[in-house]
């Protein structure tokens, strides 16, 4: 009976430890980088193929989800003393001590490494160097602005965007020009979700030192244009697949309908500002782009 409860007792201590491991890399935010990896590569791809390229489709996400996982573990290790201080991420795997630090820097610099590396045999040398630059500027870049200006909203949307990219890269070896539009699709999605986050924890982020929001006297019209602005502009971004015959006119009624929902929910709290209206654009901001690249590839030209 004693052997069979140790048993039972690493056994949990195992899955336990394996389930540590699988939050330290955020699966939640990699499942819409996959899709908007996926949605790249499939628009990207020459339709005078005979038959699709599942193999190096499928190799694209895999590496590009590798890197993605590497990047969220080292932001959380750079991270650790800060994240320590916030309600929101104090049961983090590393904050609660389920992952030793040196534990976390090897799995994150190996998945990191393994990904680009993976890329770079499997698709091409683009997808790889794109992918490691979105590594860098995200880590190196992005994560220590957050503690200095309000502006690292702005620098971060672009590694943010990145993942469309090396999806096309990895399809067509170079970017062409309707690349540049998945990334702005993305690109602009970005602010109105990071401002609902950045409200909702504006106290937790500001016990640990991060500027996300500026000071009070600046706050309301920074949340007006980071919000407002980039949903209107996003709007129309959302036509232009149609309107450079990338994708069918289907795409036309969807994109105004989600775009214009997208738009209402952000106006709605940037007039606000309350949580209750945060917490629903962050729903709304999350709900918007997986059906939005399922249509643009389900009617691609």
């Amino acid at each position: 009976m004693l052997d069979r409860s140790r048993l039972q007792e690493r056994r949990i201590g195992t899955s336990g430890k394996l389930f540590a491991y699988w939050a330290l890399t955020k699966p939640e935010i990699n499942f819409l980088i996959a899709i908007a990896t996926a949605a790249g590569f499939w628009m990207g791809a020459d339709a005078a193929l005979p038959l699709f390229p599942w193999m190096p489709f499928l190799q694209s996400i895999l590496g590009t989800a590798l890197v993605a996982s590497g990047a969220a573990t080292l932001n959380q290790l750079i991270e650790l003393p800060y994240d320590a201080q916030m309600r929101r991420t104090a049961r983090r795997p590393l904050v609660s001590g389920r992952i030793a630090p040196s534990h976390a820097l090897w799995f994150g610099a190996l998945l990191s490494v393994v990904g680009v590396t993976y890329l770079a045999i499997s698709t091409n040398a683009l997808a790889s160097l794109l992918a490691a630059l979105t590594l860098v500027s995200y880590l190196f870049l992005y994560t220590p602005l957050k503690r200095i200006t309000p502006l690292c909203t702005l620098v971060g949307a672009i590694p943010g965007a990145a993942p469309p990219l090396i999806g096309w890269a990895a399809a067509r070896g170079r970017l062409d020009a309707p690349a540049w539009v998945l990334f702005a699709v993305v690109f602009l999605w970005q602010f109105p979700h990071f401002m609902s986050i950045a409200w909702m924890y504006r106290e937790d982020y500001a016990r640990a030192g991060y500027l996300v929001l500026p000071s009070a006297g600046n706050r309301n019209r920074f949340v007006m244009w980071q919000t407002v602005a980039p949903a209107a502009v996003l709007l129309g971004v959302g036509l232009v697949p149609t309107m450079s015959r990338l994708s069918g006119f289907a795409l036309v009624g969807v994109a105004l309908a989600l775009g214009g929902i997208f738009l209402v929910y952000s106006a709605r709290f940037a007039i606000n500002r309350t949580n209750a209206a945060a917490r629903q654009l962050l729903m709304v901001s999350i709900l918007y782009l997986p059906p939005m690249f399922a249509l643009l590839v389900l009617n691609k030209k």
